[in-house]
């Protein structure tokens, strides 16, 4: 089943090292155990914008529109077997000692 890690952090505070050099390790090991699917970083929180259509009206902020310091700074799509593994998978990521990851199951036709 396929799983889409949201990797949250706080865009302010991230560690030097990541910073620098990504979540590299990481997905070199996932690749290597075949379970990446895909994924990406994101720019800066401050180069979005939100999107709202209401009522034949368009809103459109900057930024994304959360109460949170901690915002979606990467995302990576991986298969595993069932949701205990892609906990565990998520639970190997750096961002995972200092931000948050949600282990989410992607709806597949």
């Amino acid at each position: 089943m396929k799983y889409l890690l949201m990797i949250g952090l706080d865009e302010s505070d991230v560690p030097d090292e990541i910073a620098r050099h990504g979540c590299g390790g990481w997905g070199e090991e996932m690749t290597r155990r075949g379970v990446i699917r895909g994924g990406a970083g994101l720019r800066p929180s401050s180069e979005a914008r939100t999107v709202r259509a209401r009522d034949g009206d368009l809103m459109v902020t900057d930024g994304p529109f959360a109460e949170t310091k901690d915002q979606i700074g990467g995302f990576s799509l991986i298969e595993a077997a069932d949701l205990d593994e892609a906990v565990a998978i998520a639970a190997a990521h750096p961002v995972a000692r200092y931000g948050s990851i949600e282990v989410r199951p992607v709806v597949e036709p």
